[in-house]
């Protein structure tokens, strides 16, 4: 079970290139499975959201896009459909989704035999020893993934109104048409042993996500980058945390989304730059960059009291909790003599250097009594 996850981790997070061939057959082993004519025309994207441009489109619902980042993926979808046949149109639906039958249907039989096979406890030992390590990571990038692309063609871009509710629900009625890709590796990995499932699996080895329709099929490219931190999150510092090779592109520091403006002006940062920043999150990476002890220098705060364990500094952020912090020295000296210093972040209500010290380790300042420092 941990070597097949292992590879399925892998497929799940891969960057490079499709494989297109081998994409293209499982998608017509997967419509003849489901006892389905195979699509007559494959349209390749070089992202989810142009192929989601798409599939507005094919399904009558192109008036809900709006925005500049909408019109330029309009455009591209619009040549790669004229290109296979599918002319513009005046609303009307062109296509009808066999999601169902493609995926979900040929998913609960394959769960409902495995089931059958191991019992209801087996099959949960299955689930947690394979998908329920990957579908955390894998489900919330998707998630991820879903948001960009609903915010980007429903027009909730810098300077643009907010978008109507109706524009939203067009786009996401287009994403429930979706099919994950390799994003599903994590259910995959728990039945794709299961043969009806194998033209699933080879889409998923070989590309991204992907819309089935009764005579199209809309593919698209998998990312060509995909940073993560230590814990899964989408996470870069200098760039895009998730890109494909149109340009399609998601920030991210610490799995929050942010714009990618600002890691323009990261390097040149000021105290007063920080302080009137109006979003609080995008103050919190910017806070992270400057550096907490540069920021409490720079910003004239004062320490609010002293003890064994360290200083507590406090100062207000607009529209934000205050930032409160504990510095504290390593006892023990580094190999060149010096004794490094660490800064703590500790709640608001702290009231000295030693409360803050004990929250870090989970305890009251009564149940803090270290028998010796390191």
């Amino acid at each position: 079970m941990g070597t097949e996850r292992d590879d399925w981790a892998r497929i799940g997070l891969r960057v490079a290139p499709a494989e297109r061939a081998e994409a293209e057959a499982g998608v017509r082993a997967a419509y003849r499975r489901a006892g389905l004519a195979e699509p007559r025309a494959v349209v390749w994207c070089d992202s989810p959201l142009v192929a989601a441009a798409a599939a507005l489109q094919l399904t009558g619902s192109t008036a809900e896009m709006t925005g500049p980042e909408a019109e330029r993926a309009g455009v591209r979808a619009r040549r790669l459909l004229g290109e296979h046949g599918f002319a513009s149109h005046g609303g009307e639906s062109l296509v009808t989704s066999v999601r169902d039958a493609v995926r979900t249907a040929p998913w609960q039989r394959a769960r409902a035999r495995l089931v059958g096979r191991l019992g209801q406890a087996g099959w949960s030992e299955r689930w947690t020893s394979t998908a329920g390590e990957l579908w955390p990571r894998l489900h919330g990038l998707g998630q991820r993934i879903r948001d960009a692309v609903v915010d980007a063609l429903a027009g909730a871009e810098a300077g643009q109104a907010v978008p109507s509710d109706g524009a939203r629900s067009a786009v996401r009625l287009a994403l429930l048409d979706a099919v994950l890709g390799q994003q599903d590796a994590a259910w995959l990995a728990a039945l794709a042993d299961d043969e009806e499932l194998a033209g699933l699996a080879a889409v998923a080895r070989s590309a991204g996500w992907w819309w089935p329709y009764a005579e199209v099929v809309l593919l698209a490219e998998r990312p060509v980058v995909l940073d993560l931190d230590e814990a899964g999150r989408l996470h870069r510092g200098d760039g895009p945390a998730l890109a494909y090779p149109d340009g399609f592109a998601l920030h991210a520091w610490r799995g929050m989304p942010v714009p990618a403006s600002l890691f323009a002006r990261l390097a040149t940062l000021t105290v007063e730059e920080i302080r009137e920043e109006g979003n609080a999150e995008v103050r919190r990476v910017m806070l992270e960059h400057f550096g907490y002890d540069r920021y409490l220098a720079e910003s004239g705060a004062q320490p609010l009291g002293r003890d064994e364990t360290g200083v507590l500094w406090r100062i207000q952020l607009p529209g934000d909790e205050p930032l409160v912090m504990v510095e504290v020295v390593n006892s023990t000296p580094e190999p060149d003599g010096t004794n490094r210093v660490y800064w703590l972040r500790v709640p608001p209500s702290t009231r000295s250097a030693r409360e803050g010290v004990a929250w870090t380790f989970g305890l009251s300042v009564e149940e803090y009594q270290p028998q010796s420092q390191t």
